[in-house]
């Protein structure tokens, strides 16, 4: 479902029969009620056709596939002339930039006024900008357990471990139920309310 060297997912098109796309495409994330390992996500991607279509999506293909921890992709390592498995070498890359300090995914907390570590199974609504190269992205801090609103770019999102210095943030405090308006989100996103100062995450 998940290829770790594009960085895209795999999902079912209604006119193409298959598409892939970039975690900045999902539109909507929701955690379904019942099973729990793993959990699974109902999505809503914006497709290549044009339109808008539903998928699913394991808790595992969401938060761990794109850090290639399971990838069983083989290359071919020019420093020993061996043919080796890519979990390995992107698991150590991983290892080592968490202990430095840096997490994959993260966003800005507008009620605790930091930045928080997060994975993608935090995000709820994604929405592009006009120009399409920055995404408007509402995450649920899995600490304080409210809604952030961050503008970020789409490697942001999409490119484990490649975090904007700074971001934009929405100055406002969502209801529990806000993740689920988009229009409300959209509204709140584009308002006057948005904070045209730069947070850093860093």
């Amino acid at each position: 479902m998940y290829d770790t060297l594009t960085s895209t997912y795999t999902f079912s098109c209604p006119i193409h029969g298959e598409t892939h796309v970039c975690l900045s495409r999902f539109r909507r994330l929701e955690r379904l009620p019942g099973a729990q390992h793993p959990a699974v996500y109902r999505v809503e991607f914006a497709c290549g056709c044009g339109g808008e279509h539903p998928g699913l999506v394991s808790h595992d293909d969401l938060d761990w596939a794109p850090l290639g921890l399971h990838d069983e992709t083989k290359f071919v390592n020019l420093m020993t002339s061996k043919v080796e498995a890519v979990a390995a070498e992107l698991s150590d890359v991983a290892a080592m930039r968490i202990k430095a300090g840096e997490w994959p995914w993260s966003f800005f907390c507008w009620p605790e006024e930091r930045p928080r570590p997060v994975y993608p199974s935090a995000f709820k609504l994604l929405a592009p900008t006009v120009s399409g190269d920055r995404v408007g992205l509402a995450v649920r801090c899995p600490v304080c357990g409210k809604v952030s609103v961050n503008l970020v770019s789409r490697a942001h999102v999409d490119v484990p471990f490649v975090n904007d210095r700074e971001v934009g943030v929405v100055e406002h405090v969502f209801g529990h139920d806000a993740a689920a308006s988009v229009e409300e989100f959209r509204a709140e996103l584009w308002s006057e309310s948005f904070d045209a100062r730069r947070l850093g995450l860093e």
